[in-house]
């Protein structure tokens, strides 16, 4: 699945969003360790790239790279941790591999400076391999998410369990989400502004036939940069063992 938005993002080049780093207090004197919220965007010991959106209640959404291209999704990570005294622990992790290697547990455990720096381990329960990973805050985050920002037609690409398509996507001014893949799979849903951070929260319903996920609903949020008319999104079942990745373009 490739894309001009992960070697964007990867690369920590959100200009227009205000980059990484602090927000103005500067590394002297940073804010208290009391959440890893935020937009993180880094790199693994493996060589891959990756984003991540931690969200105030603890919720992860994970893209990252294939190994050595950070202009291909490798997969996604979800899960949900807690932040305490500059410690993110997280025990429910889940890899969803577009690489072929099927859904994998793991567990995260990571140290943090609010609004500066997130840094880890990811360790595979299976196979007890482990990954170490730094990352920056991105300030993009702490803009006001909106649907009549978002809202539009947007040309893309999306990936489930059953493979990578072209997709096109469109968002009402209200919110309402509808979709379909080259494949001739289509989809209905929504998307609202999260309280919190530059986020939406998505749901999307499968129409069946030709769809991988069949007939089923995934959940899930969405990210949006402005200054590339370009939305990124995943979203899973309930029982996460399936998802949805969706990264689009609007004119």
């Amino acid at each position: 699945m490739k894309h001009t938005w992960l070697a964007a993002v990867f690369a920590v080049s959100l200009a227009a969003c205000g980059g990484g780093g602090g927000d103005g207090d500067g590394g002297d004197n940073p804010e208290p360790a009391t959440s890893a919220e935020g937009l993180w965007v880094g790199t693994t010991s493996t060589n891959r790239s990756f984003a991540a959106l931690v969200l105030d209640d603890g919720t992860y959404w994970v893209l990252y790279s294939s190994q050595g291209n950070s202009a291909v999704v490798g997969g996604a990570i979800q899960g949900s941790g807690t932040s305490q005294s500059g410690s993110f622990t997280s025990s429910n992790g889940r890899d969803f591999s577009l690489e072929g290697l099927g859904v994998t547990n793991l567990t995260l455990n990571a140290n943090y400076v609010m609004k500066q720096s997130f840094n880890g381990t990811v360790r595979y329960t299976a196979s007890g391999e482990q990954v170490t990973f730094t990352s920056s805050y991105d300030s993009g985050y702490d803009l006001t998410p909106s649907l009549a920002a978002v809202a539009g037609s947007y040309s893309g690409s999306a990936a489930t369990s059953g493979g990578t398509e072209a997709a096109n996507v469109s968002i009402s001014a209200a919110g309402a989400i509808s979709g379909s893949g080259a494949s001739g799979c289509t989809y209905s849903g929504s998307a609202t502004p999260r309280a919190r951070g530059n986020v939406y929260d998505i749901s999307v319903t499968f129409n069946g036939g030709v769809c991988a996920n069949g007939t089923s609903t995934v959940s899930g949020v969405a990210y949006y940069d402005a200054s590339t008319k370009q939305i990124t999104s995943t979203a899973l079942n309930d029982a996460r063992t399936d998802g949805f990745i969706y990264i689009g373009t609007k004119p």
